[in-house]
């Protein structure tokens, strides 16, 4: 019986039989009292993670591994992590990472998790900056096809509305799964393509009285492509990137009457110059998720490893209107070779490693027939049909409730989904400002406060940047991410 069956062992049903026999023999004020008893047990015993390798000491807290049902035939993995302290009165959040094509177990293996992975690839250490300290968080691996998560046809072609379904049904089946955790705050959350995929699965979960939704959070994410492209060209000029050459040939064939346009341009002088940008970006040797970090691995192309994968680093999602973006990628699917897409600059080895440890995927209950575990999954990335352009209608659809807390955060020395694009987004939404952009802080023990970035908040929408991060903020930054994390969570002053 895989971990995604929902029927319990025969043995258990005879206890559960004998059991019920017995409490019919009780007198009728204990068994009153029996059935007004929390039932501390609603969590599904047979995901529950016994034994994780690789801690030198078993967390105090309960976590859990299995299944959770998407649409039609796809089972989507979850690691559910209760909350530290007070699980039973702490919120409950949904953590996505994008890609397309991307596993959420990034998020809590390297990211936010209890449990960092350590180079070895066999070890885990605690982390101090958890986020499941003051919540309990459910990484989902999504869509059908990445990480451990699978479909019963094999069939992974997908979309944005399809993505956000899947999602709002695999969530509904958590809750079915772990009842007692129904009725606690919900905040959906997330980073980079996550800014397509949580607004559109929150406006879906916004139509459910039976989830209590309290807001969203959403990490260098993509909400605008054209705004994203536009911001990025600035961005790289004024982080001395592109030089007086390239900028000037840009202003003459890209921009007229103080309008630039680097998104969808026609002019074809302006196509190559943006295919100079999209090189100088994506494909010298900077680190497109961290301009101030070095590129892991060297400078990045297409290289072989041992297993004869050709493993591809992919600029993303910027610049995707460029003509030879999509091009690229098919010519390399009918070359006949096996690709992994892994994102550009970053080494996923120890985390490959050790998700495919036959003990963690038995910990973790991965049925042993599915295939090798890798960060990204390029069929699904590359089969992906990406339906919006914006999230403009989802935040007003959203914002329209006036009762939903939104955090837009970005690291601001990101390239892939840089903070300007995402701020001009925010502004771009119309709401009324409350708070006018300031600093805000964080205390560093014998340091003293500093500065952690500057945030700008609306009625109910906040932009926020914190400093010194790239793309993977939690990664670059644990203790302001925590604290960010924590005053959103509590609806503090940032």
């Amino acid at each position: 019986m895989t971990s995604s069956s929902r029927a319990p062992p025969r043995d258990q049903k005879r206890g559960d039989a004998e059991m019920f026999g017995a409490a019919l023999s009780l007198p009728p004020l204990l068994l009153l009292l029996l059935c007004w008893a929390p039932l501390d047990e609603a969590a599904p015993k047979q995901d529950e993670v016994q034994r994780l390798p690789g801690l030198a000491k078993q967390p105090s807290f309960r976590h859990y591994s299995g299944y959770l049902r998407g649409t039609g035939s796809k089972h989507l993995h979850y690691w559910f992590v209760e909350a530290q302290n007070d699980p039973q009165n702490s919120p409950v959040v949904l953590w996505l990472n994008g890609g397309p094509g991307c596993s959420s177990l990034d998020g809590l293996l390297t990211e936010h998790g209890p449990f960092l992975i350590q180079p070895d690839g066999t070890t885990l250490q605690y982390n101090p900056y958890s986020w499941n300290m003051i919540a309990n968080m459910l990484y989902l691996e999504s869509p059908a096809g990445v990480g451990f998560s699978y479909s019963d046809d094999k069939y992974y072609m997908t979309n944005d509305t399809d993505v956000a379904q899947s999602n709002y049904e695999a969530l509904k089946d958590f809750f079915q799964l772990f009842p007692e955790y129904k009725d606690n705050k919900l905040f959906l959350t997330g980073e980079s393509y996550a800014g397509v995929y949580i607004p559109t699965l929150a406006v879906l979960v916004m139509q459910d009285p039976s989830m209590n939704l309290q807001g969203l959070a959403i990490g260098n994410g993509l909400s605008s492509y054209e705004q994203n492209d536009n911001s990025l060209v600035y961005f790289a000029y004024y982080h001395g990137l592109l030089g007086n050459r390239l900028w000037s040939s840009l202003q003459t064939h890209c921009c007229s009457q103080n309008q630039c346009n680097f998104y969808d341009n026609k002019d074809k002088e302006c196509i190559n110059y943006l295919n100079e940008v999209s090189n100088i970006v994506g494909k010298s040797g900077l680190n497109i998720y961290n301009l101030y970090a070095p590129c892991a691995g060297g400078v990045p192309g297409h290289v072989r490893n041992e297993e004869n994968t050709v493993i591809v680093q992919d600029l993303g999602n910027i610049f995707t209107r460029l003509p030879f973006r999509r091009t690229w990628h098919q010519a390399l699917l009918r070359s006949g070779d096996k690709v992994r897409l892994d994102p550009p600059c970053t080494n996923t080895t120890a985390v490959s490693n050790y998700l495919n440890d036959p003990y963690v995927r038995k910990a973790l209950h991965v049925p042993q027939q599915l295939p090798k575990w890798d960060m990204c999954n390029f069929l699904v990335n590359l089969q992906y049909r990406r339906i919006y352009q914006t999230m403009n209608a989802q935040y007003l659809k959203l914002l329209s409730a006036q009762k939903y807390r939104i955090l837009i955060y970005n690291g601001d020395v990101d390239m892939a989904c840089n903070f300007m694009g995402d701020e001009w987004f925010v502004d771009s939404l119309n709401q009324k400002v409350e708070v006018q952009r300031r600093p805000w802080l964080v205390g560093y023990g014998e340091s003293g406060e500093q500065v952690a970035g500057f945030v700008k908040e609306f009625s109910h929408i906040a932009f926020l940047t914190i400093k010194g991060a790239g793309h993977m903020v939690p990664t670059d930054k644990p203790q302001a991410a925590f604290t960010m994390f924590s005053r959103f969570l509590n609806h503090e002053p940032y």
